[in-house]
């Protein structure tokens, strides 16, 4: 398995890591705990250090399930997980409130520590940014449990530039962690350069565009009211149909390449940055070896050129988040 170091850190992982979120939320049902449990073990048998997980999944139990599953192989893999969620008040169980006041975010550690079975936690993500908490007390929180030893690294997700600066200026940012595909490339603009200016790896999530860039995904395909994508406009019939010209593009080069979309989809972005490590989730074993094959496409400048000018004459069409988790990102 290739390693990659993220950033100027020590924190050295798989170049493609395993979002965890979809075997027990966001993507239907949650899925079968011991069917997970080994595809989780299969894949560190693969050679994947690098695992991804939060306290709101679930809430709660996809933690409990990568912890117990993980838990034969403490020191070698890296877990990340993320706080700044509570359940709103008199809402039953929708996490949908913010919370990253400092208090609350070192009770979170206490809580993800049992849940992972770990003695520190190796990556510990502000989820979202949380406009009510100053981010220097965030950094500040943090810096705390990095000295009592209950966290080993800082990350962001969705942070804006100036977020990553005045956090990084606190307790140095090891990884910003934001949706980045061919899909959503926005963060070319602001983010990746600063990330290359300060030193932070970059750990992007949906990196199959929520599935889309796989081309297994047609106007067709029916989501449920359990599958986070019923509720984003991109993914709705109409602008699924007006984005496939990107998939047709990602598939006409994976035929020429004698691989798949995905394969392609994963491959552009490990070309783009030796600091960047993909996490592409899945529930399925061929699927995790479909993407680990990534790793064996090699994309020439001149090809990585090409990819980009072919799919950036296509205009993509509706928001990546509902109304509320839109408000979310970028702060």
């Amino acid at each position: 398995m290739q390693k990659r170091k993220l950033g100027k850190s020590n924190l050295e992982v798989s170049a493609i890591g395993l979002g965890c979120m979809g075997m027990s939320w966001s993507y239907g049902a949650a899925k079968d705990k011991q069917e997970m449990i080994a595809l989780l073990r299969t894949a560190v048998e693969r050679g994947v250090t690098f695992f991804d997980t939060a306290e709101v999944y679930g809430p709660l139990t996809n933690e409990e399930l990568v912890g117990e599953a993980l838990a034969p192989f403490r020191g070698e893999v890296v877990i990340a997980t993320k706080f700044g969620w509570e359940a709103s008040p008199g809402d039953g169980n929708r996490w949908t409130a913010l919370n990253s006041r400092p208090d609350h975010l070192k009770q979170v550690a206490d809580a993800s520590l049992r849940r992972l079975r770990v003695d520190a936690i190796d990556l510990f993500y502000q989820h979202r940014v949380d406009l009510n908490v100053p981010i220097e007390d965030v950094a500040g929180a943090v810096k705390d449990l990095i000295r009592e030893g209950k966290v080993k690294h800082f990350g962001l997700s969705e942070a804006g530039t100036q977020t990553i600066r005045r956090a990084h200026a606190v307790q140095p940012v090891t990884v910003l962690q934001s949706e980045y595909s061919l899909f959503w490339r926005q963060p070319e603009q602001e983010i990746v350069p600063t990330l290359e200016e300060l030193g932070i790896g970059f750990v992007p999530f949906s990196p199959l565009g929520k599935g889309f860039l796989t081309g297994k995904i047609t106007e067709e395909t029916k989501f449920d009211g359990t599958d986070f994508r019923s509720s984003i406009p991109r993914f709705s019939a109409e602008n699924r149909k007006t984005n496939q010209a990107l998939v047709d593009v990602v598939a006409a080069f994976a035929e020429r390449k004698r691989t798949t979309p995905a394969q392609i989809a994963l491959a552009w972005l490990l070309a783009k940055k030796p600091w960047i490590v993909p996490i592409p989730g899945t529930t399925k074993l061929n699927r995790l070896d479909e993407n680990l094959g990534a790793l064996n496409v090699e994309l020439t400048a001149d090809e990585v050129v090409a990819l980009e000018d072919a799919s950036s004459r296509i205009k993509i069409e509706g928001a990546r988040y509902p109304e509320f988790h839109q408000k979310l990102v970028g702060r």
